[in-house]
């Protein structure tokens, strides 16, 4: 194996200067191969309150100048253990979802066809259940962790089926997901009712609101999710307005009480060892943003996602 090709030389290069990829890492046409991907899917189609989502996976990026290459909360150079590029943005019809909905799921196929993961920077929640699909494709139902002030998985807004409000229920429905490790984290927030609830619950979710996370603390919320999780192929989905809008005012349908930065990048670091073949990081507006606070946010969980793939590919090699 050849030595990754890591973020460009901030001692060399200033980190307001280079590349516009994610963390400055190289494209992926610049390296052979890749381990873990990062793609946008600049897409917000599919929201029903303020849209804007598109302009996320640019301000993403932008934010992640300043990551560093050793994460001390992991103990991992995830930069340095494995190949990591930015594969760019899929391209996709802002006008019709059924069309970007097939895009993004043939290139996601095509993307991880030789073994590479995704983190994927979004774009709306829509996006979702392409993404869901092409991880099935490749490791059958995958448990799901959706981070999140919403449930996700109403029936359909205005007659139609595919949203940000419906993804996770379409996935159960095409069964693409493991019904026994479906888990919301940060829901908050009037529902239209009672049913909403009942009809979650027999999805097959679990939740753990954002309130059980203030109460309980990260790591006894974390050991929870792990033992739900067991060593089932783990997808994370993450939409941004599980943050407080303190922080991460740069959301489409922001709700108060949410988490603090703090508490998710914990509750992810607190996975560890569990089996993650992808991730998405979804619903960052930069229009409603103050100071990147939101996209910073966001590139940071990016962060932390591609470091437990790292640790993931060290739980591999050691296996074998």
């Amino acid at each position: 194996m050849t030595e990754p090709r890591g973020p460009v030389d901030s001692s060399r290069v200033p980190r307001f200067a280079g590349p516009a990829t994610f963390a400055r890492l190289p494209r992926l046409d610049e390296v052979s191969g890749a381990d873990v991907a990062v793609v946008g899917v600049p897409f917000d189609g599919g929201v029903s309150y303020r849209p804007g989502a598109r302009f996320g996976p640019a301000a993403v990026r932008e934010a992640s100048r300043l990551l560093r290459p050793y994460h001390p909360g992991l103990d991992v150079s995830p930069f340095a253990t494995q190949q990591v590029a930015d594969a760019g943005d899929i391209a996709v019809n802002p006008f019709d979802i059924g069309e970007a909905i097939e895009t993004i799921q043939d290139a996601a196929n095509g993307l991880q066809a030789d073994g590479t993961r995704l983190v994927t920077i979004g774009g709306d929640h829509t996006i979702a259940l392409p993404l869901l699909r092409a991880a099935a494709t490749r490791h059958g139902p995958v448990a799901v962790l959706h981070f999140d002030a919403h449930l996700d998985t109403w029936d359909t807004y205005f007659g139609a089926e595919h949203t940000h409000g419906t993804p996770f229920r379409r996935a159960v429905e095409e069964g693409v997901v493991d019904t026994s490790a479906l888990s919301h984290v940060g829901t908050r927030g009037p529902l239209y009712g009672k049913q909403d609830l009942t009809e979650d619950e027999k999805l097959g979710f679990g939740i753990v609101t954002s309130a059980d996370v203030y109460r309980r603390g990260a790591d006894e919320v974390a050991d929870q999710l792990r033992q739900r999780i067991g060593d089932r192929p783990l997808y994370i989905s993450i939409d941004i307005d599980c943050l407080d809008p303190a922080h991460a005012p740069g959301t489409g349908t922001p709700e108060a009480g949410g988490l603090t930065s703090r508490e998710l990048l914990e509750i992810l670091r607190g996975l560890a060892g569990c089996r993650l073949v992808g991730a998405d990081v979804v619903e960052v507006a930069p229009a409603y943003d103050h100071a990147e606070i939101t996209s910073v946010a966001a590139s940071h969980v990016a962060y932390d996602l591609i470091s437990l793939l790292a640790l993931q590919g060290k739980r591999e090699e050691t296996d074998e």
